[in-house]
């Protein structure tokens, strides 16, 4: 499946703004917006699943190196935050704790690698978009 297409795909009626959300897999969520912005919130915004994409790579990416390497991290928690986008610039914050008995080396090698996730990679490197409105 590396070398496949990936896909999610979105689809919205007429309800505000409650959107299902499906991926190659299968699995399926709801995004929406809440009712300050005009929706029923169902579910999270579209903005929240770019920084839970975030993450939840960094957190698995650091639980595969740690289990790996067979160090003592017992939990990370890998919060993810930004401001509004302004149009300009986009800076997410990454807060990562991880609880276990691990030396400051053993700290810093997990830093480098949290850095190394696929998601973190995408949004680092040259993004390209191409776009194609068809109709039914």
């Amino acid at each position: 499946m590396e070398n496949s297409l990936l896909t999610a795909v979105a689809e919205i009626g007429k309800d505000h703004y409650a959107t299902r959300l499906t991926n190659t897999r299968g699995h399926s969520l709801l995004a929406d917006e809440p009712p300050d912005a005009g929706g029923t919130d169902q579910g999270p915004r579209p903005g929240d699943f770019l920084r839970m994409a975030l993450a939840s790579c960094t957190a698995i990416t650091l639980r595969m190196y740690a289990d790996r390497k067979n160090w003592p991290v017992e939990n990370i928690r890998v919060q993810v935050a930004n401001a509004p986008f302004d149009g300009h610039k986009t800076v997410f914050n990454i807060r990562i704790e991880v609880k276990g008995a691990i030396s400051e080396e053993q700290k810093n090698r997990l830093l480098q690698i949290a850095k190394l996730c696929p998601v973190h990679k995408m949004l680092t490197n040259p993004i390209e978009m191409e776009a194609g409105l068809y109709l039914l």
